[in-house]
């Protein structure tokens, strides 16, 4: 089974924040597979279903970021889940909009929600998809930014965005973390979305 887990705050105030990327993704992966986000234990969400043809458990941790590891290692020990079968799916400040970039292992970069998740499977190995989000003007707005909802005109562009941050979650699940990399690095999905 893969356990893939969206990164967000719980609650409406935030459900469209820069920082609830990862709730969105893991929101439209649900809608494609048709797959019922329905029940709620060990502080998340949980719907589970296949996705090209696995099993998988979509995951929205129910704490507030700083605490996402709680729930995902809770889930990973009743299930069973072997590190290299999570997969992360998360903003970034350090990729600008409609940049995606996978992959394996890895620091933090100061994310909150990867720091608890770290902490909690005491291991950095498992699987990220980073949505790009950009970065504010100056450091200290950072806090703000995240917390902020995505602007019109990059609200515009999410649909699209979130479908294929969607499909790069089930290239890994179907291809492995190498060959997804593979189909999605390099590709111009600014000038993509925009001409759709």
């Amino acid at each position: 089974m893969k356990l893939v887990v969206g990164l967000g705050n719980p609650g409406m105030r935030y459900r469209f924040n820069r920082h609830n990327a990862g709730y969105l993704v893991v929101d439209r992966l649900a809608l494609q597979h048709h797959i019922s986000i329905s029940q709620t234990v060990f502080d998340a969400h949980i719907g589970k279903g296949k996705i090209a043809g696995s099993a998988v458990l979509l995951v929205q941790p129910q704490t507030f970021m700083n605490l996402s590891g709680i729930a995902v290692r809770r889930l990973a020990d009743y299930y069973r889940i072997d590190l290299e079968d999570v997969i992360v799916v998360h903003d970034d400040l350090d990729l600008p909009f409609l940049t995606i970039r996978l992959k394996a292992g890895g620091g933090h970069g100061g994310h909150k929600g990867l720091i608890s998740i770290i902490d909690d499977l005491g291991a950095a190995d498992f699987l990220r998809v980073r949505l790009g989000i950009g970065r504010p003007e100056r450091k200290s707005m950072v806090e703000g930014y995240v917390l902020s909802p995505f602007s019109e005109e990059e609200t515009t562009c999410l649909p699209r965005l979130l479908h294929i941050a969607g499909d790069a979650v089930a290239d890994i699940i179907s291809l492995g973390i190498q060959a997804a990399m593979e189909r999605h690095h390099g590709k111009e999905y600014s000038t993509l979305i925009k001409e759709d």
